[in-house]
């Protein structure tokens, strides 16, 4: 027999288990994740905070201590500008406490089972991001000494750019709620009016995606959600294309680069929106939307991977498996402000890793469209290779990326090879 005390826990949680919609509700709840060894093993300084933690799984990290007090000076500030007493704030966050806790995938228990600790993480971190993203977004606020070493033009120069590393990390979010629940009580409201998420939602997109975009992005459960649904979000241009419907069925074929394609007569340029939906095909002309490389866009794109595999619903638009092009840097589509060519090389072998493809996952109608007309021009000129290639390449919004990642791969191995020979025949 087993032991009599594990029989009668497994008795009572088959008593209390919740039925099925309930579960549902549970799971859904969840959306933000402690993140596995074998994710984080492939690259720890994309997935952990630097300078600051954010949210409870990393709160107390001794490299992380020294933003506490920042944090804690940027909250007073806001409460003293705001004229609301701090109690205010918590009351409104305690109301929602629960699905706060709830949002978190695998929450300690000193945070369970303290709420006043929980609530004031809460109070902390949001107030902190919202002084951070109206420094960025709007510039700074008068409230604070011209040397502050963070709210000041010294920490737009030198800070900034780390605290917006750390505030796309998975692992170093807080719900979305808590934000909105901060704005809400500063304007002295009595609930959340969905003009407060929208409000919420472009000071966000402002400050992590400052160009050109559509800021109506719905609802949202995070920043790192914000940011993703805010890249792929369709340019307003491309709304009347929704009308209609697609056609056509499964192709297959043998994979193609874009030499071939530029071979039969397919120019590449850059779209003027800045989305990964803005992507269309006129003529012999292929737009696809410009591709920042730096270290935020690493580590946002290698989170919003991460999110969307322990995300259940959020699809796998941005897991795409890279294919082999070229020529798209020479045409302005790709900007590398990363470093050198290798590294872009070790960031898209990075981006493949471990990817699984869903073969469920919807096809954008846009896509669907341009893939089409891809078709049908390269049907004329190469017949047996045409459709696949439209397959292949417009499988999801975020295939821009996968078409990205081919260009210095074949490119630069080339290159590197050329030297290599040069430098065995003629020597220094």
């Amino acid at each position: 027999m087993g032991d009599p005390n594990w029989i009668i826990a497994i008795k009572d949680k088959i008593e209390n288990m919740p039925d099925f919609s309930q579960e549902i509700e549970q799971w859904k709840k969840r959306s933000i994740y402690k993140l596995p060894p074998r994710v984080i093993d492939l690259d720890s300084k994309s997935y952990k905070p630097q300078i600051v933690s954010i949210g409870p799984y990393h709160h107390g990290e001794p490299h992380l201590k020294p933003m506490e007090d920042h944090k804690e000076r940027a909250l007073v500030h806001f409460i003293k500008r705001s004229s609301v007493p701090i109690e205010a704030y918590l009351e409104a966050l305690n109301h929602v406490v629960q699905d706060l806790r709830d949002a978190y995938d695998a929450l300690d228990p000193k945070w369970l089972n303290n709420a006043p600790d929980f609530l004031r993480l809460m109070i902390l971190d949001g107030c902190f991001i919202l002084e951070v993203l109206r420094m960025g977004s709007s510039g700074l606020d008068a409230g604070y000494a011209p040397n502050d070493p963070v709210f000041s033009s010294h920490g737009l120069l030198y800070v900034l750019p780390f605290l917006r590393c750390d505030m796309l990390l998975l692992e170093n979010q807080v719900p979305l709620l808590v934000l909105v629940k901060l704005l809400q009580v500063e304007k002295k409201k009595f609930q959340v009016e969905p003009h407060d998420e929208y409000q919420m939602n472009r000071l966000i997109i402002r400050f992590f995606h400052p160009g050109p975009r559509n800021m109506r992005v719905g609802k949202c459960l995070h920043i790192l959600d914000v940011c993703r649904k805010s890249l792929l979000n369709e340019p307003r241009t491309m709304r009347t294309h929704h009308a209609h419907g697609h056609q056509g069925g499964e192709v297959s074929g043998e994979i193609h680069s874009a030499s071939e394609l530029s071979e039969a007569g397919i120019r590449f340029e850059r779209s003027i929106i800045m989305s990964l939906r803005d992507i269309s095909f006129e003529g012999n002309t292929l737009r696809l939307p410009m591709l920042f490389i730096n270290a935020e866009t690493k580590l946002e794109l290698l989170n919003l991977i991460a999110f969307e595999r322990f995300h259940t619903g959020a699809g796998n638009e941005v897991s795409s498996d890279p294919k082999d092009v070229s020529l798209l840097r020479s045409c302005g589509i790709i900007y590398n402000a990363l470093g050198s060519d290798k590294d872009i090389i070790k960031l898209f072998k990075l981006l493949h890793t471990d990817i699984v493809v869903d073969p469920d996952s919807d096809l954008d109608i846009v896509y669907m469209q341009v893939s089409r007309k891809l078709s049908r021009r390269l049907r004329k000129r190469l017949h047996e290779w045409g459709s696949d290639f439209a397959r292949t390449y417009f499988r999801s919004p975020w295939a821009v990326v996968s078409i990205i990642a081919g260009v210095l791969l074949f490119t630069l191995a080339a290159i590197q090879t050329v030297y290599s020979v040069l430098g065995y025949y003629r020597p220094k």
